[in-house]
């Protein structure tokens, strides 16, 4: 590897033996944590930042700007840092200390909004910089970068094909930016039209960072409906409880989100 941003993607899958408790299926886990900042999102970090080089919307003499919940965040700080970029990022107060001393170690510069409004409030703000200093900020905008779902339909949605020699039946994701599983299901129905595509959906009110109930939050302009089957609704402590399950009978560690 030339660095440390070739080890992005071609995560594995491994299978869930003792909480799968349906004998005719098999049920298998994507481990994103693989990635070298420990996230799916390192894969949409990478592949924003090389479109903006090759709009050349972004130079070394602006500043990365980006709203984010964490994971966002700490992929695009890691590339920031391999590639020599300033990177301001904005974020709720209510984010974790851990993600925020993460994002400096990596020589992020961090923009707390009011954890009353949570990510939108993070969202309107990194929007409002943009606007008036667009010649100051490049800001890759996850919710609406087609950068984002693409990287899951050539990278993510084309290894579970690979992976699964061609027998996956149902993908299930939560949605954040809804980049994973949009652009995952794309690739997956031209495969084939029968593989139902699922999304999760957190309750309204709930306090899982990175996630989006779609009916009190900012949609994302890359969100398309007719990609998705089915949506399941969940509670935060059902989310809770199966982490602390899945890491007990398991051994595989995972976030709410997951």
């Amino acid at each position: 590897m030339h660095s440390i941003l070739d080890a992005i993607g071609n995560t594995p899958l491994v299978k869930i033996n003792k909480l799968n408790t349906n004998p005719k299926t098999e049920l298998w886990a994507k481990l994103e944590s693989f990635n070298p900042g420990g996230s799916v999102k390192d894969r949409i970090a990478l592949a924003m930042i090389e479109e903006g080089e090759k709009s050349e919307e972004l130079t070394h003499d602006k500043i990365i700007l980006e709203p984010t919940s964490g994971n966002t965040g700490i992929g695009l700080a890691m590339i920031a840092a391999v590639k020599k970029y300033k990177i301001l990022l904005v974020m709720s107060e209510a984010v974790s200390e851990e993600r925020k001393q993460i994002l400096k170690s990596f020589g992020a510069d961090i923009l707390l909004t009011s954890a009353e409004r949570g990510t939108d409030g993070a969202i309107e703000k990194a929007y409002e910089m943009a606007r008036k200093n667009s010649k100051k900020y490049f800001m890759p905008d996850q919710f609406n970068n087609e950068a984002n779902w693409k990287a899951h339909y050539y990278g993510t949605g084309e290894e579970i094909w690979q992976q699964t020699n061609g027998q996956v039946t149902h993908f299930i994701s939560a949605i954040g930016t809804t980049g994973t599983i949009m652009g995952v299901g794309k690739k997956l129905k031209e495969y084939n039209l029968k593989i139902q595509i699922i999304a999760v959906e957190p309750n309204l009110g709930h306090k899982i960072q990175g996630l989006k109930n779609l009916k009190e939050a900012y949609k994302p302009g890359i969100w398309d409906k007719t990609v998705i089957d089915e949506k399941i609704n969940i509670k935060d402590e059902d989310a809770y409880a199966t982490t602390r399950e899945l890491v007990k009978q398991e051994g595989i560690f995972v976030g709410m989100s997951s």
